[in-house]
């Protein structure tokens, strides 16, 4: 992969349209998107499955002609659990905006044998990782327990100060207890001005970029590991979108800090 794996934000109500091609990987494609009030979104993609999430504002959503309801909660992705929309291959996905939307869509490889479904924040398992300044918080989206042929994705939040995504590993082999899953984090922060820092790394340093972090700013991981720093007083959130061949996220702690995954 040439070129830097950070991506900022274009102008524009489109923020993001990364293509698997343009990210010089085989599996996983994400767009970023603001709708104004009274807009709509339509799409179908023929051998990719989708799920939408609704990152802030309220919305209309069907999938293959099926109303699936009239949604969104939050004001902004620091409050709550979201609502979301899986989508397989050849269904027609229709949102209208009630209020402006910001929205995000992760996308994989699939044959399309799922039907489309409303993900309530009921259904949004959540849970605490780490400790101290390695504390953050998970919302499992589309986690591998739930159906899906390709797609992961979870939101985090860290707060700021903490670390996240911490300690550092890598899933980018099929091994014993590893799998082999491309990423894209999106960010976002709680507050204008702010930054996260994330380094995307490898054993041999062939691949070793560290980034200053804004808000909508997109990081590509096609392998290694890739820790994250939230600045204090900047809270921040993340949307993992990850695929690979292999549905299941198992991963590798780099060496030297394995000492911080063992109980006391």
């Amino acid at each position: 992969m040439s070129g830097s794996l950070l991506l900022k934000p274009a102008a524009g109500e489109r923020w993001h349209d990364i293509s698997p091609e343009r990210a010089g990987w085989r599996y996983v494609g994400f767009e970023a998107l603001a709708l104004a009030a009274g807009a709509t979104l339509e799409r179908e993609r023929a051998d990719r499955e989708q799920c939408l999430v609704l990152l802030s504002g309220r919305a209309r959503i069907s999938a293959g002609g099926q109303h699936l309801g009239t949604v969104g909660a939050r004001r902004t992705p620091f409050e709550g659990k979201p609502h979301a929309v899986y989508v397989p291959p050849r269904t027609a996905l229709v949102m209208t905006a009630e209020t402006a939307c910001d929205v995000a869509i992760g996308s994989a490889p699939a044959a399309g044998s799922l039907p489309p479904r409303l993900i309530r924040p009921d259904e949004v398992g959540t849970e605490t990782r780490g400790t101290g300044t390695n504390t953050r918080y998970i919302y499992n989206v589309l986690p591998a327990s739930a159906a899906a042929e390709s797609l992961l994705l979870v939101e985090v939040l860290t707060p700021g100060g903490h670390w996240s995504s911490y300690p550092p590993h890598k899933h980018d082999c099929d091994r014993h207890g590893e799998t082999q899953l491309e990423e894209i984090y999106y960010h976002r922060l709680a507050r204008p001005g702010g930054f996260a820092l994330q380094r995307v790394y490898t054993d041999d340093r062939s691949l070793d970029e560290t980034m200053a972090v804004e808000d909508r700013d997109v990081v590509l991981v096609p392998r290694g590991y890739h820790p994250v720093s939230a600045a204090h007083g900047f809270d921040l959130y993340y949307l993992n979108v990850m695929a690979g061949p292999v549905r299941n996220w198992q991963f590798t702690t780099a060496p030297g800090y394995e000492f911080l995954t063992r109980r006391p």
